[in-house]
Protein backbone atom coordinates (compact mmCIF):
# COMPACT_ATOMS: atom_id res chain seq x y z
CA UNK A 1 0.00 0.00 0.00
CA UNK A 2 1.35 3.36 -0.69
CA UNK A 3 1.71 5.89 1.82
CA UNK A 4 1.25 9.77 1.13
CA UNK A 5 3.10 12.17 -0.70
CA UNK A 6 5.42 14.50 1.10
CA UNK A 7 2.98 17.38 0.32
CA UNK A 8 -0.10 16.54 -1.83
CA UNK A 9 -0.78 20.14 -2.29
CA UNK A 10 1.05 22.18 -4.04
CA UNK A 11 0.86 25.92 -5.71
CA UNK A 12 0.53 26.24 -9.09
CA UNK A 13 0.97 30.19 -9.29
CA UNK A 14 4.05 29.80 -11.47
CA UNK A 15 3.40 25.88 -12.79
CA UNK A 16 1.73 26.60 -15.95
CA UNK A 17 2.95 29.50 -18.40
CA UNK A 18 0.24 31.53 -20.74
CA UNK A 19 -0.07 30.27 -24.13
CA UNK A 20 2.12 33.43 -25.14
CA UNK A 21 4.94 32.93 -23.33
CA UNK A 22 8.29 31.10 -23.72
CA UNK A 23 8.96 30.89 -19.91
CA UNK A 24 12.80 29.97 -19.41
CA UNK A 25 13.93 26.73 -16.94
CA UNK A 26 13.97 29.53 -13.92
CA UNK A 27 10.48 30.47 -14.25
CA UNK A 28 8.80 26.98 -13.76
CA UNK A 29 8.38 24.79 -10.57
CA UNK A 30 6.89 21.13 -10.92
CA UNK A 31 5.54 20.15 -7.79
CA UNK A 32 5.43 16.22 -7.26
CA UNK A 33 1.77 16.39 -7.03
CA UNK A 34 -0.77 19.22 -7.76
CA UNK A 35 -4.18 18.98 -6.13
CA UNK A 36 -4.69 22.72 -6.72
CA UNK A 37 -5.08 21.87 -10.34
CA UNK A 38 -7.02 19.00 -10.58
CA UNK A 39 -9.72 20.87 -8.33
CA UNK A 40 -10.09 23.50 -10.72
CA UNK A 41 -11.14 21.76 -13.21
CA UNK A 42 -13.77 20.07 -11.03
CA UNK A 43 -14.98 22.58 -8.75
CA UNK A 44 -18.38 23.41 -10.25
CA UNK A 45 -19.11 20.05 -9.49
CA UNK A 46 -18.06 19.45 -6.47
CA UNK A 47 -19.10 22.42 -4.05
CA UNK A 48 -22.83 22.03 -4.88
CA UNK A 49 -22.32 18.76 -3.45
CA UNK A 50 -20.44 19.78 -0.37
CA UNK A 51 -23.18 22.27 0.10
CA UNK A 52 -26.04 19.89 -0.01
CA UNK A 53 -24.19 17.02 2.43
CA UNK A 54 -23.49 20.24 5.08
CA UNK A 55 -27.71 21.02 4.85
CA UNK A 56 -28.52 17.24 4.85
CA UNK A 57 -26.08 16.47 7.63
CA UNK A 58 -25.73 13.29 7.11
CA UNK A 59 -22.76 12.32 7.31
CA UNK A 60 -22.14 8.76 7.67
CA UNK A 61 -22.68 5.97 5.61
CA UNK A 62 -26.26 6.78 3.78
CA UNK A 63 -27.15 6.59 0.54
CA UNK A 64 -24.01 8.34 -0.59
CA UNK A 65 -21.84 5.54 0.56
CA UNK A 66 -24.21 2.82 -0.82
CA UNK A 67 -23.95 4.60 -4.35
CA UNK A 68 -19.96 4.96 -4.81
CA UNK A 69 -19.66 1.40 -3.85
CA UNK A 70 -22.07 0.49 -6.83
CA UNK A 71 -20.00 2.56 -8.69
CA UNK A 72 -16.66 1.16 -7.78
CA UNK A 73 -18.05 -2.36 -8.17
CA UNK A 74 -18.93 -1.52 -11.65
CA UNK A 75 -15.85 -0.02 -12.42
CA UNK A 76 -13.80 -2.42 -11.06
CA UNK A 77 -16.04 -5.08 -12.43
CA UNK A 78 -16.18 -6.67 -9.10
CA UNK A 79 -19.68 -7.94 -7.58
CA UNK A 80 -19.34 -6.07 -4.10
CA UNK A 81 -17.42 -3.75 -3.02
CA UNK A 82 -17.63 -2.36 0.92
CA UNK A 83 -16.41 1.11 1.77
CA UNK A 84 -14.35 1.65 5.11
CA UNK A 85 -12.68 4.30 6.90
CA UNK A 86 -8.64 4.17 4.94
CA UNK A 87 -6.38 2.04 2.92
CA UNK A 88 -5.07 0.37 5.86
CA UNK A 89 -8.19 -0.64 7.47
CA UNK A 90 -9.27 -2.41 4.15
CA UNK A 91 -6.27 -4.70 4.25
CA UNK A 92 -6.78 -5.26 8.02
CA UNK A 93 -10.86 -5.58 7.01
CA UNK A 94 -10.05 -8.41 4.62
CA UNK A 95 -7.75 -10.21 6.65
CA UNK A 96 -9.87 -10.39 9.26
CA UNK A 97 -12.80 -11.64 7.14
CA UNK A 98 -10.76 -14.71 6.13
CA UNK A 99 -10.02 -15.35 9.94
CA UNK A 100 -6.36 -14.41 10.20
CA UNK A 101 -5.40 -13.81 13.76
CA UNK A 102 -2.82 -14.35 16.30
CA UNK A 103 0.11 -16.84 15.76
CA UNK A 104 -0.82 -16.62 12.22
CA UNK A 105 1.80 -15.85 9.36
CA UNK A 106 1.03 -13.62 6.24
CA UNK A 107 3.65 -13.19 3.49
CA UNK A 108 3.80 -9.52 1.85
CA UNK A 109 6.22 -8.11 0.28
CA UNK A 110 8.90 -6.09 2.11
CA UNK A 111 8.97 -2.82 -0.39
CA UNK A 112 5.68 -1.53 -0.14
CA UNK A 113 4.39 1.39 2.71
CA UNK A 114 4.31 0.49 5.92
CA UNK A 115 0.33 -0.56 5.94
CA UNK A 116 0.25 -3.62 4.47
CA UNK A 117 2.68 -5.04 7.26
CA UNK A 118 0.84 -3.09 9.72
CA UNK A 119 -2.28 -4.34 9.36
CA UNK A 120 -1.17 -8.02 9.56
CA UNK A 121 0.62 -7.03 12.87
CA UNK A 122 -2.39 -5.20 14.15
CA UNK A 123 -4.49 -8.75 13.86
CA UNK A 124 -1.86 -10.27 16.09
CA UNK A 125 -0.42 -12.06 12.94
CA UNK A 126 3.04 -12.18 12.05
CA UNK A 127 4.16 -10.84 8.53
CA UNK A 128 6.66 -12.81 6.24
CA UNK A 129 8.64 -10.27 3.99
CA UNK A 130 9.80 -11.45 0.65
CA UNK A 131 11.92 -9.42 -2.04
CA UNK A 132 11.00 -7.78 -5.17
CA UNK A 133 10.93 -8.28 -9.01
CA UNK A 134 14.21 -5.80 -9.68
CA UNK A 135 12.60 -4.33 -12.82
CA UNK A 136 8.78 -3.59 -11.54
CA UNK A 137 9.38 -3.81 -7.74
CA UNK A 138 6.64 -6.15 -7.15
CA UNK A 139 6.80 -9.14 -5.15
CA UNK A 140 9.27 -11.75 -6.72
CA UNK A 141 7.28 -15.17 -7.27
CA UNK A 142 11.09 -16.93 -6.40
CA UNK A 143 11.22 -15.19 -2.98
CA UNK A 144 7.64 -16.34 -2.18
CA UNK A 145 8.52 -19.48 -3.24
CA UNK A 146 11.31 -19.78 -1.04
CA UNK A 147 9.81 -18.76 2.19
CA UNK A 148 7.31 -21.46 1.72
CA UNK A 149 10.00 -24.40 1.76
CA UNK A 150 11.44 -22.49 4.99
CA UNK A 151 10.14 -24.43 8.23
CA UNK A 152 10.43 -21.45 10.07
CA UNK A 153 7.24 -20.17 8.02
CA UNK A 154 4.62 -23.30 8.42
CA UNK A 155 2.03 -21.04 9.81
CA UNK A 156 1.15 -19.06 6.98
CA UNK A 157 -2.21 -18.35 6.12
CA UNK A 158 -2.28 -15.55 3.79
CA UNK A 159 -0.55 -13.83 0.82
CA UNK A 160 -0.89 -10.27 0.45
CA UNK A 161 0.92 -9.03 -2.98
CA UNK A 162 1.57 -5.23 -3.67
CA UNK A 163 0.48 -3.58 -7.37
CA UNK A 164 3.21 -1.36 -6.80
CA UNK A 165 2.94 2.61 -8.41
CA UNK A 166 0.17 1.50 -10.64
CA UNK A 167 1.19 -1.71 -12.17
CA UNK A 168 0.18 -5.19 -11.90
CA UNK A 169 1.95 -7.87 -10.56
CA UNK A 170 2.47 -11.37 -11.68
CA UNK A 171 -0.62 -12.81 -10.72
CA UNK A 172 -0.63 -15.77 -12.16
CA UNK A 173 2.22 -17.16 -10.46
CA UNK A 174 1.30 -15.60 -7.30
CA UNK A 175 -1.93 -17.30 -7.18
CA UNK A 176 -0.18 -20.64 -8.17
CA UNK A 177 1.75 -20.61 -5.18
CA UNK A 178 -1.54 -19.70 -3.34
CA UNK A 179 -3.25 -22.45 -4.82
CA UNK A 180 -0.69 -25.06 -3.80
CA UNK A 181 -0.41 -23.96 -0.41
CA UNK A 182 -3.97 -24.14 0.22
CA UNK A 183 -3.35 -19.94 1.22
CA UNK A 184 -6.42 -16.74 -0.15
CA UNK A 185 -4.97 -13.75 -1.66
CA UNK A 186 -5.43 -10.48 -0.59
CA UNK A 187 -4.38 -8.31 -3.12
CA UNK A 188 -3.25 -4.49 -2.02
CA UNK A 189 -4.20 -2.34 -4.91
CA UNK A 190 -3.86 0.81 -2.87
CA UNK A 191 -2.29 2.46 -5.86
CA UNK A 192 -3.59 0.62 -8.85
CA UNK A 193 -7.70 1.39 -9.23
CA UNK A 194 -8.09 0.83 -12.76
CA UNK A 195 -5.08 -0.88 -13.05
CA UNK A 196 -5.28 -4.22 -15.60
CA UNK A 197 -3.11 -7.22 -15.94
CA UNK A 198 -1.92 -9.12 -19.31
CA UNK A 199 -5.63 -10.56 -19.52
CA UNK A 200 -7.16 -7.70 -18.94
CA UNK A 201 -8.67 -7.99 -15.52
CA UNK A 202 -8.66 -5.42 -13.44
CA UNK A 203 -6.45 -5.77 -10.21
CA UNK A 204 -8.53 -6.48 -7.21
CA UNK A 205 -10.41 -9.30 -8.76
CA UNK A 206 -8.73 -12.40 -8.54
CA UNK A 207 -8.01 -12.95 -5.55
CA UNK A 208 -10.07 -13.68 -2.66
CA UNK A 209 -10.58 -9.45 -1.23
CA UNK A 210 -8.66 -6.84 -3.14
CA UNK A 211 -8.14 -3.51 -1.50
CA UNK A 212 -8.04 0.21 -2.39
CA UNK A 213 -6.97 3.62 -0.63
CA UNK A 214 -8.45 7.06 -1.62
CA UNK A 215 -5.80 9.13 -0.07
CA UNK A 216 -5.48 12.08 -1.11
CA UNK A 217 -2.15 11.27 -3.86
CA UNK A 218 -4.08 8.72 -5.18
CA UNK A 219 -4.85 8.44 -8.81
CA UNK A 220 -8.43 8.43 -6.99
CA UNK A 221 -8.10 10.56 -3.98
CA UNK A 222 -10.56 11.76 -1.49
CA UNK A 223 -10.92 14.48 0.73
CA UNK A 224 -8.96 13.14 3.49
CA UNK A 225 -9.13 9.42 4.41
CA UNK A 226 -11.14 6.48 3.06
CA UNK A 227 -10.93 2.84 1.38
CA UNK A 228 -12.79 0.43 -0.24
CA UNK A 229 -12.50 -3.29 -0.07
CA UNK A 230 -13.57 -5.73 -3.39
CA UNK A 231 -15.01 -9.31 -3.75
CA UNK A 232 -16.74 -11.78 -5.72
CA UNK A 233 -17.64 -13.76 -2.46
CA UNK A 234 -20.75 -12.66 -1.10
CA UNK A 235 -20.41 -14.00 1.99
CA UNK A 236 -17.04 -12.33 2.47
CA UNK A 237 -19.34 -8.99 1.57
CA UNK A 238 -21.39 -9.58 4.40
CA UNK A 239 -18.59 -10.34 6.68
CA UNK A 240 -16.66 -7.15 5.86
CA UNK A 241 -19.92 -4.85 6.03
CA UNK A 242 -20.52 -6.22 9.52
CA UNK A 243 -16.87 -5.76 10.61
CA UNK A 244 -16.42 -2.46 9.68
CA UNK A 245 -19.06 -1.37 12.02
CA UNK A 246 -18.00 -3.25 15.25
CA UNK A 247 -19.29 -6.43 13.82
CA UNK A 248 -22.71 -5.39 14.38
CA UNK A 249 -25.77 -6.89 13.59
CA UNK A 250 -28.46 -6.37 14.06
CA UNK A 251 -27.74 -3.08 15.67
CA UNK A 252 -26.70 -3.14 19.05
CA UNK A 253 -26.16 -7.40 18.57
CA UNK A 254 -22.56 -8.40 18.53
CA UNK A 255 -21.51 -12.01 17.53
CA UNK A 256 -17.87 -11.20 16.86
CA UNK A 257 -15.86 -7.61 17.25
CA UNK A 258 -14.89 -5.75 14.76
CA UNK A 259 -13.63 -1.51 14.27
CA UNK A 260 -15.33 2.04 13.52
CA UNK A 261 -14.39 2.26 10.05
CA UNK A 262 -17.17 3.24 8.34
CA UNK A 263 -17.23 5.61 5.50
CA UNK A 264 -17.58 9.24 5.42
CA UNK A 265 -20.82 10.52 2.68
CA UNK A 266 -18.65 13.82 1.92
CA UNK A 267 -15.96 11.75 1.03
CA UNK A 268 -17.63 9.22 -1.05
CA UNK A 269 -19.63 11.77 -3.14
CA UNK A 270 -16.75 13.27 -3.66
CA UNK A 271 -14.86 10.24 -4.89
CA UNK A 272 -18.25 9.74 -6.88
CA UNK A 273 -17.42 13.03 -9.07
CA UNK A 274 -13.60 12.42 -9.19
CA UNK A 275 -14.70 8.51 -10.66
CA UNK A 276 -16.26 10.09 -13.50
CA UNK A 277 -13.10 11.80 -14.76
CA UNK A 278 -10.20 8.70 -13.76
CA UNK A 279 -9.91 7.03 -17.27
CA UNK A 280 -9.32 11.02 -18.71
CA UNK A 281 -6.59 11.45 -15.76
CA UNK A 282 -5.13 7.63 -15.97
CA UNK A 283 -4.71 8.39 -19.46
CA UNK A 284 -2.54 11.70 -19.14
CA UNK A 285 -0.48 9.78 -16.61
CA UNK A 286 -0.05 7.33 -19.55
CA UNK A 287 0.93 10.31 -21.80
CA UNK A 288 3.28 11.62 -19.65
CA UNK A 289 5.18 8.24 -18.87
CA UNK A 290 5.45 7.57 -22.39
CA UNK A 291 6.92 10.99 -23.14
CA UNK A 292 9.45 10.58 -20.24
CA UNK A 293 10.27 7.03 -21.10
CA UNK A 294 11.03 7.67 -24.48
CA UNK A 295 12.80 11.01 -23.71
CA UNK A 296 15.08 9.26 -21.19
CA UNK A 297 15.79 6.48 -24.05
CA UNK A 298 16.93 8.90 -26.13
CA UNK A 299 19.19 10.26 -23.83
CA UNK A 300 20.62 6.88 -23.12
CA UNK A 301 18.70 5.65 -20.81
CA UNK A 302 17.91 1.99 -20.24
CA UNK A 303 14.37 0.60 -18.82
CA UNK A 304 14.30 -0.91 -15.48
CA UNK A 305 15.29 -4.56 -16.67
CA UNK A 306 18.97 -3.32 -17.15
CA UNK A 307 20.88 -3.33 -13.78
CA UNK A 308 23.00 0.77 -13.44
CA UNK A 309 25.58 -1.76 -12.93
CA UNK A 310 25.77 -2.52 -16.83
CA UNK A 311 26.87 0.84 -17.34
CA UNK A 312 25.62 3.45 -19.69
CA UNK A 313 23.80 6.30 -18.51
CA UNK A 314 23.30 5.98 -14.94
CA UNK A 315 19.83 6.32 -15.37
CA UNK A 316 16.75 3.88 -15.29
CA UNK A 317 13.38 4.26 -15.96
CA UNK A 318 10.10 1.89 -16.10
CA UNK A 319 9.80 -0.90 -18.36
CA UNK A 320 6.37 -0.57 -19.74
CA UNK A 321 3.83 -2.93 -19.05
CA UNK A 322 3.60 -5.99 -20.93
CA UNK A 323 1.06 -6.71 -23.88
CA UNK A 324 -2.61 -6.37 -23.14
CA UNK A 325 -1.61 -4.58 -19.55
CA UNK A 326 -2.64 -1.59 -17.84
CA UNK A 327 -0.35 0.29 -15.66
CA UNK A 328 -2.15 3.55 -14.43
CA UNK A 329 1.18 4.94 -13.34
CA UNK A 330 0.12 6.32 -9.74
CA UNK A 331 4.01 6.85 -9.31
CA UNK A 332 6.73 7.14 -11.97
CA UNK A 333 9.73 5.71 -10.78
CA UNK A 334 13.31 5.89 -12.30
CA UNK A 335 16.79 5.03 -10.61
CA UNK A 336 19.90 6.39 -10.21
CA UNK A 337 22.89 4.99 -8.43
CA UNK A 338 22.49 5.00 -4.68
CA UNK A 339 25.98 7.08 -4.49
CA UNK A 340 24.19 9.76 -5.93
CA UNK A 341 20.62 9.58 -5.29
CA UNK A 342 20.93 12.50 -2.51
CA UNK A 343 22.32 14.61 -4.23
CA UNK A 344 20.33 14.26 -7.91
CA UNK A 345 17.21 15.24 -5.66
CA UNK A 346 18.88 18.20 -4.58
CA UNK A 347 19.40 19.12 -7.56
CA UNK A 348 15.75 18.69 -8.88
CA UNK A 349 15.05 20.72 -6.10
CA UNK A 350 16.88 23.56 -6.90
CA UNK A 351 15.05 23.62 -9.91
CA UNK A 352 11.91 23.56 -8.34
CA UNK A 353 10.70 19.86 -9.18
CA UNK A 354 9.23 17.73 -7.02
CA UNK A 355 10.37 14.52 -6.48
CA UNK A 356 9.71 11.54 -3.76
CA UNK A 357 11.30 8.34 -2.18
CA UNK A 358 9.44 5.13 -2.42
CA UNK A 359 10.64 3.91 -0.06
CA UNK A 360 13.93 4.48 1.71
CA UNK A 361 13.81 1.84 4.01
CA UNK A 362 12.35 -1.74 3.71
CA UNK A 363 10.09 -3.19 6.10
CA UNK A 364 11.91 -6.00 7.67
CA UNK A 365 14.64 -3.26 8.51
CA UNK A 366 12.09 -0.93 10.12
CA UNK A 367 13.18 -0.98 14.55
CA UNK A 368 9.46 -2.13 15.00
CA UNK A 369 9.78 -5.36 13.10
CA UNK A 370 13.72 -6.27 14.71
CA UNK A 371 12.01 -8.79 16.74
CA UNK A 372 11.43 -11.14 13.32
CA UNK A 373 15.11 -11.23 13.04
CA UNK A 374 15.65 -10.21 9.67
CA UNK A 375 19.34 -9.40 8.79
CA UNK A 376 20.23 -6.25 6.82
CA UNK A 377 21.47 -7.87 2.87
CA UNK A 378 18.22 -11.15 3.34
CA UNK A 379 15.80 -9.24 0.17
CA UNK A 380 18.84 -7.51 -1.58
CA UNK A 381 16.54 -6.10 -4.48
CA UNK A 382 14.38 -4.61 -2.43
CA UNK A 383 16.98 -3.11 -0.19
CA UNK A 384 18.75 -1.79 -3.53
CA UNK A 385 15.78 -0.30 -4.96
CA UNK A 386 15.12 1.81 -1.43
CA UNK A 387 18.61 3.33 -1.84
CA UNK A 388 18.02 3.75 -5.74
CA UNK A 389 14.70 5.17 -6.53
CA UNK A 390 13.28 8.03 -7.09
CA UNK A 391 9.71 8.90 -7.76
CA UNK A 392 9.10 11.89 -10.10
CA UNK A 393 5.72 14.30 -11.22
CA UNK A 394 3.34 11.81 -13.47
CA UNK A 395 0.16 13.71 -12.23
CA UNK A 396 -2.51 14.24 -15.69
CA UNK A 397 -1.91 18.42 -15.31
CA UNK A 398 1.19 18.72 -16.01
CA UNK A 399 1.82 20.94 -18.70
CA UNK A 400 3.89 20.40 -21.84
CA UNK A 401 6.79 23.06 -20.37
CA UNK A 402 6.72 21.14 -16.75
CA UNK A 403 7.44 17.62 -17.97
CA UNK A 404 9.51 19.16 -20.69
CA UNK A 405 11.88 20.72 -17.71
CA UNK A 406 11.28 17.88 -15.62
CA UNK A 407 12.69 15.24 -18.17
CA UNK A 408 15.54 17.75 -19.47
CA UNK A 409 16.43 18.83 -15.70
CA UNK A 410 16.58 14.95 -14.47
CA UNK A 411 19.38 13.77 -18.13
CA UNK A 412 21.31 16.74 -17.45
CA UNK A 413 21.99 16.09 -13.95
CA UNK A 414 22.44 12.44 -13.96
CA UNK A 415 24.76 13.19 -16.96
CA UNK A 416 27.05 15.34 -14.42
CA UNK A 417 27.38 12.28 -12.31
Amino acid sequence: MSGPATSPHANPASATPTATESPSASQIEVPLLDLKAQYATIREEIEPILREIAESQYFIMGPRVAAFEEEIAAYNRSRFAVGCANGSDAILLALQALGIGPGDQVVCPTYTFFATAGSIHRLGAKPVFVDIDPTTCNICPESLERVFACPNFNRIKAIVPVHLFGQACDLDRVLAIAAEKGVPVVEDAAQALGTEDRDGIRVGNRGAIGTFSFFPSKNLGAFGDAGMTVTNDEELAKRMARLRNHGMEPKYYHDEVGLNSRLDALQAAVLSVKLRHLDAWSEGRQRNAAFYDAFFSEAGAAASDVSLDEGGLPLRHPKPAVDGARHIYNQYVVRVPAAHRDDVRKALAERRIGSEIYYPLCLHMQECFKHLGYEPGCLPHAERAALETIALPIYPDLSDAQRQHVAESLVEIVKAI
